[in-house]
């Protein structure tokens, strides 16, 4: 009868373990335990050259003083984090330029140190890997662990005590960034969501009127009288805020000029006047100008990400990523005939936000009191 149990293949004989330039790994040696271990007899192994100590003497000081370099980038990065707060766009901009430059230092003045110490620092390796068949073994355990303690030597965290304490005081500052960025997570201390929900288009003027709709650019007031071709379309700003960017990036309209029988049910016709209709310029997908007009089919598309919407019922998204209509502004006309805003969007412009669903039910009690 045949034996079917057969015996599993061994490894070969492992070749000798070499010691390159450092001492042999003893029960003693910890990675970051002695500064100079002891000197023991060198074998020199075929295809690995030491690296010579003068040239690696100056590559611990380059690489010290790039770990230097990042430490200070990191701190920067904290520091730029707590110090250039954002709330318009000139101070974002300066935060942005604070965070970028600064993890930028960390990261280059960390990658720079590594590489200067690896191709100054450590030997020079040309070795062939031996393939065996996989068994971890006690032996096998142990012989990986003395590998490593041994390529931890010539590597010259051990012997090197500047190289290997810059490196550890690089890389706390950027251990602690994520902690920082954290704080995003949390309630915001600026009521930043409610900032979100309203724009100045339902703010009066200084003498309690309503607010008029103005060309972009040239801020003359619109007479609805004088935009009475169907198919016209406007870029229209908040009179007053023709150049406030923090105003304009939620408030910037598209007047459309439609006939009657062109609007669809979806259009609110109590918040148009003789077939005018402004929608928010604002994608609702990332925030992008959606300004792009095909009369013939009353389509507004979105060059970014080709966000398209049904400008004759309501804006509603026909094709693209937008989860929903480009919101509707109320608009009439005042005593001279020009066209004002007579309230607020009825819900937050552009892309959506984690608490936007707060005020949903709100804002459209508000839109049907209108």
């Amino acid at each position: 009868m045949t034996d079917n149990n057969h015996d599993i293949e061994q490894p070969e004989e492992r070749a000798p373990k070499r010691v390159i330039g450092t001492p042999s790994p003893a029960a003693s040696t910890s990675l970051l335990g002695h500064d100079e271990p002891k000197r023991a007899d060198v074998v020199q192994v075929p295809g690995v050259t030491p690296q010579d100590e003068a040239t690696a003497r100056k590559g611990e000081r380059y690489a010290a003083l790039c770990f230097l370099v990042a430490f200070l980038g990191g701190i920067g990065f904290v520091v730029s984090y707590v110090v250039f707060q954002v709330g318009d766009i000139e101070k974002t901009q300066i935060s942005n330029l604070a965070l970028g430059g600064t993890l930028t230092l960390a990261l280059l003045g960390l990658a720079a140190g590594l590489t200067t110490w690896v191709r100054l620092v450590m030997p020079k390796y040309n070795l062939v890997q031996e393939r065996h068949a996989m068994a971890s073994d006690p032996e096998t355990r142990s012989y990986v662990s003395e590998t490593f303690l041994q390529g931890a030597n010539e590597s010259g965290i051990v012997k090197r005590p500047l190289l290997r304490r810059t490196l550890l005081l690089a890389a706390a500052p950027l251990g602690l960034a994520p902690l920082v960025l954290l704080r995003d997570l949390g309630p915001s201390h600026t009521n930043f969501p409610a900032k979100l929900r309203h724009t100045v288009w339902g703010e009066k003027t200084k003498d309690g009127k309503p607010r008029k709709l103005v060309v972009e650019g040239s801020g003359s007031p619109i007479r609805a009288a004088d935009f009475n071709s169907p198919g016209g379309i406007l870029s229209v700003v908040p009179e007053g805020y023709e150049h406030d960017l923090n105003a304009l990036a939620k408030a910037t309209l598209i007047l459309i000029k439609f006939r009657p029988e062109e609007l669809k049910s979806g259009t609110n016709l109590n918040w148009t006047h003789d077939g005018i209709v402004a929608y928010s310029k604002i994608c609702t997908h990332v925030g992008c100008p959606a300004a792009l007009y095909e009369q013939t089919t009353h389509h507004i598309l979105c060059p970014c990400h080709q966000s398209t919407f049904d400008a004759a019922d309501g804006a509603k998204v026909i094709f693209g990523p937008a989860a929903r209509p480009l919101p509707q502004l109320p608009i009439a006309v005042d005593n001279e005939g020009y066209l004002v805003a007579t309230a607020d969007f009825a819900v937050p412009v552009g892309p959506s936000f984690w608490e936007r669903g707060d005020a949903e039910a709100e804002v459209r009690e508000n839109g049907a009191q209108q």
